[in-house]
């Protein structure tokens, strides 16, 4: 997303702009801390952990919270899923850090944090609620509109007639350097910042099915070709390709 973006602060009339490449997965592996935006946890389909003390927490806490005192998140690892995006916050920033570090060592991808923690929620009127706490951690995966399952994303790989349409296009709009890696045998390598011109390309009468390395940028391509009259669906997953064999991970 960061070449497209870039891409619209120079029409914009910026004149010094720079692109991160690597991203956010780069960021977290040299162990710099990532923050979800209040929307997210607001609204989002995640597992937010509440660090601090159970007499904290009963006092005031964000809504959807579950108690986990930081002294038991290692005890308590066992029972976070894996696949769920992760939101910690506390009333101290250097144990919030500390906990996205102990989690991300123990293998979870999708972790961030609660931007300046609890006291800045609050101090913004964020929504926040008190009385008993709930330490039971429960969270199901909710596709968003147009995504698919990894399972489905299989099938249009393999070609499988059962869509009742002729074989589907698998699309991928990563950057032209992450696709000479590395693709889908037979997928439309189209980079998400050249779409808009390249629609052409894309059959209209066919499904479309889009990932990228993540799933970030597939659903920005997906509501672009949806705009265009496009019959497309996303991938939310990490994938990472050598040559024509390609891992996909939840």
């Amino acid at each position: 997303m960061s070449p497209k973006a870039a891409g619209l602060a120079k029409k914009s009339g910026h004149t010094n702009v720079k692109v991160y490449l690597e991203g956010e997965p780069a960021w977290a592996k040299a162990g710099l801390p990532t923050y979800a935006s209040n929307d997210f946890v607001n609204k989002g389909n995640i597992v937010l952990i509440d660090l601090r003390s159970t007499a904290k927490a009963e006092k005031a806490r964000l809504p959807r919270a579950v108690s986990v005192p930081y002294e038991t998140l290692d005890d308590r690892m066992e029972d976070i899923p894996r696949k769920a995006p992760i939101v910690l916050y506390s009333d101290n920033e250097d144990q919030a850090i500390d906990a996205l570090d102990d989690m991300r060592q123990e293998g979870f991808k999708k972790v961030s944090l609660v931007y300046g923690s609890l006291d800045n929620w609050l101090k913004a009127d964020g929504m926040h609620e008190s009385g008993p706490v709930t330490t039971e951690i429960s969270w199901k995966r909710k596709l968003g509109a147009g995504e698919v399952t990894v399972a489905d994303f299989e099938k249009a790989l393999s070609g499988m007639a059962s869509f009742h349409s002729p074989n589907p296009v698998i699309l991928d709009v990563r950057t032209n350097d992450e696709t000479k890696a590395g693709k889908f045998k037979n997928a439309v390598a189209i980079p998400l910042d050249e779409l808009s011109a390249r629609m052409g390309e894309l059959p209209k009468d066919r499904k479309i099915y889009i990932h990228c390395s993540t799933g970030a940028r597939a659903e920005m391509a997906h509501k672009e070709l949806q705009k265009n009259g496009f019959n497309s669906f996303f991938l939310v997953a990490d994938v990472e390709c050598e040559g024509n064999e390609c891992e996909i991970e939840e």
